[in-house]
């Protein structure tokens, strides 16, 4: 459903130890954002909701609720430096 590159994922574990969640779970959100397309969205939550589809991968893991899943399928979360828009 969605993957993680290992620079991410040692990235995001880097953040949750900073923060002092390291129990955390990475968040992916996913909403239409009307006549701008799609809003992807990252958050820390320790709470697993019934819907949410679960990936471990890398050592993180993943939350997807049901509404976001489909308009993530085939995604890649990756962390690049020194790219400015």
């Amino acid at each position: 459903m969605i993957s993680i590159t290992s620079l991410a994922a040692e990235k995001i574990k880097g953040l949750m130890l900073e923060k002092g969640e390291q129990d955390a779970a990475l968040r992916v959100i996913v909403v239409e954002g009307g006549g701008s397309g799609l809003q992807y969205m990252m958050t820390l939550e320790h709470a697993q909701n019934e819907d949410d589809q679960v990936v471990h991968e890398n050592g993180v893991k993943i939350l997807v609720d049901s509404q976001s899943a489909p308009l993530i399928e085939g995604s890649q979360i990756d962390y690049v430096e020194g790219q400015g828009l």
